[in-house]
């Protein structure tokens, strides 16, 4: 099988099986998602649905964020990992939305990351999940599902896998593909044990096949 038609596949099958997938982060405004997603970082998304709806409710904006006191913040995000960074990021990224983009986050991922705790892939998923843009976030998952796929080849970072994928999905499903994968590796295709018996994909996927000749 070549790459072309993995990729066809690939498509073909979570168009069929997945058409809307969405992200498990609860938000309802861009400051929200982006303050869900700092706190995603190393943290299940069920933790951060935990945390958030009490944040949201003390600190529902920009504005009351940047103004916040260090402890306050910490003590509301506590159960999750790395609070003291986190506490300190939010905070930050509060600021600088003031005062470089005037409350409003912005839509350009390079623009996105000069925001305290934004790294690439936070501004990949804001780009496509609030603008609907072809952003491709690589977190773990994603790296790890499409190695195993075969999607990407030979990939050693984050950056390396996002390139691949983005040159070889069609641009507009980039941005469903990035929760096609997210998803798929956090229910199927799981790190320690994959659930091949209930993937769709075995039949074209590279890990799979592997297994099988062993």
């Amino acid at each position: 099988m070549t790459k072309k038609e993995r990729y066809k596949y690939f498509v073909e099958y979570f168009s069929q099986h997945q058409p809307a997938p969405e992200t498990e982060l609860k938000y309802y405004t861009p400051y929200q998602l982006l303050v869900a997603v700092i706190l995603s970082a190393q943290c299940t998304d069920k933790r951060v649905n935990m945390i958030t709806p009490a944040f949201f409710d003390r600190f529902p904006d920009a504005p009351s964020l940047a103004d916040a006191p260090y402890q306050e913040v910490y003590e509301l995000i506590k159960s999750c990992s790395y609070p003291n960074n986190k506490s300190k990021n939010l905070i930050g990224m509060a600021t600088a939305l003031l005062q470089e983009f005037e409350g409003i986050v912005p839509p350009d991922v390079e623009l996105l990351q000069k925001l305290p705790g934004v790294g690439r892939k936070t501004a990949n998923v804001i780009a496509s999940v609030v603008f609907g843009q072809p952003a491709m976030a690589v977190d773990t998952h994603v790296f790890r599902v499409a190695a195993r796929i075969g999607l990407t080849t030979r990939s050693k970072t984050p950056l390396d896998t996002e390139k691949q994928l983005v040159q070889n999905i069609p641009q507009e499903y980039i941005s469903r593909a990035h929760h096609w994968l997210i998803l798929h590796g956090r229910y199927i295709c799981q790190a320690r044990k994959p659930k091949c018996d209930q993937c769709g994909l075995a039949s074209i996927c590279k890990h799979y096949q592997q297994q099988q000749k062993k």
